[in-house]
């Protein structure tokens, strides 16, 4: 139980889920201002603007580098890992997002049926990775100021 206590008092963590949840809100807020309709989905979706995945990895090794020090090897482990998804969000992620469009119309033309569309909004522009990532250190600014 003490565990369980410990994980949920840790300012790292819970810097960093807050930045992502703010992240999934804007784009929420985003997509009522382009249609006038809510869509909580968005909650849990990936893709958009800002990237949630820049956001959530940023708050943490920024939070990290307050806590342990900037020239520490956790500041510098947690940097590595961000730059690692911020890249494959706009990259790896992104592409396979622009892969998925082109397969659902060839899927289509052909006339062939499956369950379901292959996810076609899975990765990010380099300008929403960045402003997840802008989005993130401003959260563990604030975070770790207040907390």
């Amino acid at each position: 139980m003490i565990y369980l206590e410990q994980f949920f008092r840790n300012r790292i963590i819970l810097i960093s889920v807050l930045s992502w949840a703010i992240a999934q809100l804007i784009k929420i807020m985003i997509k009522l201002i382009s249609t006038k309709r809510i869509d909580l989905g968005l909650m849990f979706a990936s893709g958009g603007m800002p990237s949630s995945h820049s956001s959530f990895v940023t708050a943490m090794a920024t939070s990290i580098g307050f806590s342990q020090g900037f020239d520490s090897v956790s500041f510098a482990i947690s940097f590595v890992f961000a730059f690692v998804v911020m890249y494959d969000a706009a990259g790896v992620r992104r592409a396979a997002g622009s892969h998925a469009v082109i397969l659902n119309k060839v899927l289509d033309n052909l006339n062939i049926k499956i369950d379901e569309k292959l996810k076609e909004l899975l990765g990010h522009t380099p300008i929403q990775v960045c402003a997840g990532a802008i989005l993130g250190i401003i959260v563990a600014i604030l975070g770790n100021s207040i907390l």
